[in-house]
This record gives C-alpha cells, structure tokens and sequence, in this order.
C-alpha cells in the first residue's frame, strides 16, 4: 500500500524550509497540532501524518502484531521518511510519540537530526527510585475500565488528560477524537503506550533534543521531564507556563515560541 495513503501524510509551509516531521499521540490524529502549524509553516516544511488506526489513515493496513510494540509505530515514521527521502528532520512527537521518535532515530539515524519531545513519559508505572505518576494497579484497572466500556471511558478520561477545567471545549475535543478511534484498535495503542517501559531506550539519544513539560500534568508529572532530560545529555528541559498533557491545544503560542526557539539553536 502507499505509504502517503496509508498514514494520511499531508505536507505543507515553505518548500525549502528544514523539515519538521509532527506525530500524534494515543486516541488523537494530525489535526492536534493545527494550532502550531501556522507558525512553524512559516520558517519550516511540516510533514503530518496518522498513525495506522488512526485520524484518516488507511485502517486495513492495521494490525495488532504489528502495533502491540512502538515499534511497529516507528516502522511507520521511517516509512513516512522514506517515502520523502527525508535528512535529518526534526521529529517533534507528542506524548508515547516521544518515545516512538527515540526508536525511529535508533532504527534511521540518518533520517532524523533532531526530536522534539512534547509531555514525553518513557514509562508510565512508579518503581522504587521513578516516579511515572501511576501504580501498576492503577494502569490494570485504567485499561480494565477502558476496554469494558471505551466510550465512557473516553469522556470520563479525556478532560483529566486536557486539564484545563476551565476551557471545557478542550476536553470535549479530546473525547471526540478518542472516541473516533475504533474501540479494538485503541485497545492495542493503550496497552502499548501504558506499559510499555522504554526508559532504557534514552540511552540511544545522541541527536539534539528538547523536552518540553507542562508546570501540571496528570499523565506525566514534573518528575518524568526532569528525569527524561538527565537520560539525554543532549537535551534541554523547557516547562511550559501551562496546564495538562496538549499543550499544542491548551498553550500553543507558548509551544511553538519553545519550539521555534530550539530549533534556532541548532540550525
């Protein structure tokens, strides 16, 4: 199948500008980053895309051995630069896209120079000296309610996801896109995101990188950003003066006056 067809890839901004490549996280699609673009379409070539089972991507070309590990979602991302013969893009990936952005650079090195790590979480589970923000029971009994009841479960857990009480259409945004994800395919993509530990993972970085946290998030606290910046000694830490887990929604002048302002320090 065509790559552009299967992931839905759209390209756009200035022809000659550096390539910036923007992924989407769990239950969401490109249209989360809408806000940013036309800021970055100035300066930059945008490429977005949907991940397979999501957004408007080509949903017979999903399958679960392939999308039970985020590799199979950095299979795609090295498909999509391919497909442009893309060099040393930037890959700016939001929430577990973070982490699929780490494994692309691994699998393609050459493909991609640099990673913008947006609310990033390597591994969403506490343990002894790491605080991911949940139990284990916690994450058993999130992905228990979610596969009993997907639909309920989306608008009980999207406005916690936004944060933001206060700006209830941003909750309300989120819950639509989860639910127009198909019930058995969020399955996979949350059983992969919430337990997939790729702290180790990190130790790969060695292109430039910033991560970028939210002052409060309920999926991945300030612990997370400190700890994901120690791991890259090629990165720099940037918290944002805002609230909740999309900050590309909820603060997206901020975001991309952080991104724009990485990007000029490694041109």
């Amino acid at each position: 199948m065509d790559v552009r067809h299967r992931n839905n890839v759209k390209v756009t901004g200035r022809d000659d500008g550096p390539v910036l490549v923007l992924a989407h996280g769990f239950g969401c699609d490109q249209n989360m980053w809408r806000l940013v673009v036309p800021a970055l379409a100035e300066r930059y070539r945008l490429v977005l895309f949907d991940y397979v089972g999501s957004g408007g991507s080509a949903l017979s070309a999903w399958s679960e051995e392939r999308y039970s590990s985020l590799h199979g979602y950095a299979r795609d991302v090295v498909e999509v630069c391919e497909e442009l013969d893309l060099r040393r893009a930037v890959f700016v990936g939001h929430s577990v896209s973070a982490m699929v952005g780490v494994l692309a650079a691994q699998a393609a090195p050459e493909r991609i120079g640099a990673l913008v790590m947006v609310t990033p979480s390597p591994c969403y589970i506490d343990d002894e000296e790491y605080r991911g923000g949940f139990s284990t029971e916690d994450i058993e009994e999130l992905l228990a309610s979610l596969e009993a009841n997907y639909l309920g479960w989306s608008s009980a857990m999207a406005p916690v996801i936004m944060g933001n009480p206060e700006r209830p259409e941003l909750g309300q945004e989120l819950t639509n896109s989860f639910c127009a994800t198909d019930p058995d395919i969020a399955r996979v993509f949350a059983r992969t995101t919430f337990l997939t530990d790729s702290r180790d993972d990190l130790k790969s970085v060695s292109v430039p990188t910033l991560v970028l946290e939210c002052e409060q998030d309920a999926i991945a606290p300030r612990e997370v950003g400190a700890y994901v910046h120690a791991a890259i000694g090629s990165s720099r830490l940037v918290t944002l003066a805002a609230t909740g887990h999309c900050p590309q929604l909820s603060a997206p002048e901020a975001t991309t006056e952080a991104i724009l302002g990485f990007l000029d320090t490694i041109r």
